[in-house]
């Protein structure tokens, strides 16, 4: 299994050229505008029906292949000149188990060198972090090296500190404090970063589905609403991958299913569109709330991550830029 990247030895600011392997979602893009105000070029390969289209209006090069295409994938890469990529953005891994999956994605010989263990020969599981570490060898194998987004733009990770107008209620902070640790475990089983609470009972554990559709199905549950989310990074959290993102789509599917309370890892939480995101929670009177391990069961979390205590004269505009707390 690959050893989790480390970039101690290495000088981003020399790196001008990135690689982006762009899934589903909003990330991809908003990191493509990062690296390239940030003067990089970035060539990028989104995946077929998950890739945004407008990437090709953002990046310097673009092209778009099936899952199934390691081989061309690195080829292209280093035929553009590039030693360091990294990915950005969700595959829909539910489809993998469709009918004729595999076969329809026409894996090149390369793909089925590294992944038959995985989806033929079933001698190696098909989990998260198993798939990724794998795809990540088959880059490393031929010379590109997998970088965590959030070293090259930094800027996107979510401070710790409140984000809304509103805050949790005391019981709302004790089913924060109650999902976190089960969503923990959850993580360090690999099996997924989401849990949905209320009266710290669990209604939904996010699986293969997703963070959206695991609390549409809490919603469905719980009709009276009025319940949290909250969403972790994995123990063994490897921030080249699978990084917890939450942006305007999060917020709202949690207003139309009933959820009031959202609480992240501070550090360790991509926040995409944030000025739109808190924007419409504030509207919904949600409660935003990035926290760090120690807060948790902390008797002053719920004083200090108060408005007041927190003096929050236009946090809501600076949200990702802001300092840390003391």
């Amino acid at each position: 299994m690959t050893v989790p990247a480390t970039t101690d030895q290495i000088d981003l600011s020399a790196i001008k050229r990135v690689g982006l392997i762009a899934g589903w979602g909003r990330f991809p893009v908003v990191l493509a505008e990062s690296l390239k105000a940030s003067g990089r070029e970035v060539v990028c390969m989104g995946v077929y029906d998950h890739a945004d289209p407008s990437l090709k209006e953002i990046c310097d090069v673009c092209v778009f292949n099936g899952l199934g295409r390691f081989g061309w994938a690195t080829r292209f890469f280093r035929s553009h000149g590039v030693e360091y990529a990294t990915f950005a953005g969700k595959i829909h891994k539910f489809h993998f188990f469709d009918p004729g999956f595999i076969w329809r994605q026409a894996p090149d010989l390369y793909t089925i060198r590294f992944f038959a263990n995985h989806f033929l020969l079933r001698r190696s599981d098909c989990k998260d972090d198993t798939l990724l570490l794998t795809a990540i060898s088959a880059f490393e194998h031929r010379g590109v090296k997998l970088l965590p987004a959030t070293n090259l733009a930094p800027e996107l990770l979510m401070r710790r500190q409140l984000l809304t107008k509103r805050s949790p209620t005391s019981s709302q902070w004790q089913d924060v404090f109650f999902g976190w640790k089960l969503a923990r475990e959850m993580g360090r089983l690999d099996v997924g970063q989401s849990v949905s609470v209320k009266n710290r009972a669990v209604l939904a554990v996010e699986a293969i589905e997703g963070t959206d559709e695991a609390i549409r199905r809490a919603g469905a549950l719980c009709k009276s609403g009025k319940f949290v989310v909250v969403k972790v990074a994995k123990p063994q959290q490897d921030m080249r991958f699978d990084v917890p993102t939450v942006g305007p789509g999060t917020v709202k599917t949690m207003a139309e299913s009933g959820a009031v309370v959202l609480a992240v890892e501070a550090k360790k939480t991509l926040f995409i569109d944030p000025e739109e995101t808190i924007r419409f929670a504030d509207a919904h009177h949600i409660a935003i709330v990035a926290l760090v391990e120690e807060d948790v069961d902390n008797p002053e979390t719920e004083r200090f991550f108060s408005p007041s205590a927190l003096e929050r004269v236009g946090v809501a505009a600076a949200s990702v830029a802001s300092p840390e707390p003391n």
